[in-house]
């Protein structure tokens, strides 16, 4: 495709002088780091190839290092390695989606109460920066940025509630998921709704009012489990339409 026949000549101009002062074991992990990245915020869109060769060369590396990265990639289910085909970027798996929203969900229930009880007036005001960010971002169309504010956000959220490592986990968890969102993000109003309900989780953190929290955080996550349907449907393209979850194929019945 013509983005993938460019994406090489410019990678190699930007990445190439990072590679050549590192040995194979760092090129292999910032290799991975940049394709990880891309292949969540859908740079690299379900369904494309990718070519070990034109990486190494973008990089300036031998292809040892991209395998490696490859292969790490393959296991989070973001590459899938067919013999004698290729190597594609992975379809979202819709089946997992709901599962892993659910769990996220769980966690940040409990960040959520634990920040409305525990918060410092400083880790307020960085949760208002951010959400700050946001609307920065969603005046300028910047759907990069305002993922960023947002993942800072709920980052935030953790460190407020004195447990980071649940943020670490639930990014972890949530891989496809992200995928997921940053299909809904172009939706009219949909920056716009997501901001809102960040500021009434804001809002009951500050009141420290745990059980409005919890109730926002809800109100938040649910909103990903009732556009799943309706985002596969407007881009069937990219989802594992064998991978739907057992109620949407029931809803169909």
């Amino acid at each position: 495709m013509a983005r993938q026949a460019e994406a090489p000549a410019r990678s190699a101009v930007t990445r190439s002088p990072r590679i050549s002062a590192s040995r194979a074991a760092t090129a292999s992990a910032l290799i991975y780091a940049d394709l990880r990245a891309e292949l969540v915020s859908l740079k690299r869109l379900p369904g494309e190839p990718l070519s070990e060769s034109e990486v190494a060369i973008a990089y300036g590396v031998s292809r040892t290092p991209v395998r490696e990265a490859i292969l790490r990639l393959a296991g989070e289910g973001l590459l899938e390695i067919f013999p004698q085909s290729g190597t594609f970027v992975s379809r979202i798996p819709l089946a997992g989606l709901p599962e892993a929203i659910i769990i996220r969900k769980a966690l940040e229930e409990t960040t959520a109460k634990l920040a409305a009880e525990r918060a410092s007036q400083s880790q307020i005001l960085a949760l208002w920066a951010l959400i700050e960010r946001q609307r920065e971002a969603g005046a300028a169309g910047d759907q990069d940025a305002f993922h960023r504010a947002d993942e800072g956000f709920h980052g935030a959220l953790a460190d407020a509630a004195g447990h980071s490592g649940i943020w670490r986990f639930v990014q972890q968890v949530k891989v496809h998921v992200d995928r997921y969102r940053r299909l809904t993000l172009p939706q009219l109003g949909r920056m716009t709704r997501a901001r809102a309900e960040n500021v009434e989780i804001a809002e009951a953190i500050e009141a420290h009012d745990a059980a409005r929290a919890v109730g926002a955080m809800a109100a938040h996550l649910d909103r990903l489990l009732t556009d799943i349907a309706d985002t596969s449907r407007l881009n069937p393209e990219y989802f594992d339409a064998a991978q739907r979850p057992e109620s949407d194929r029931l809803s169909e019945r």
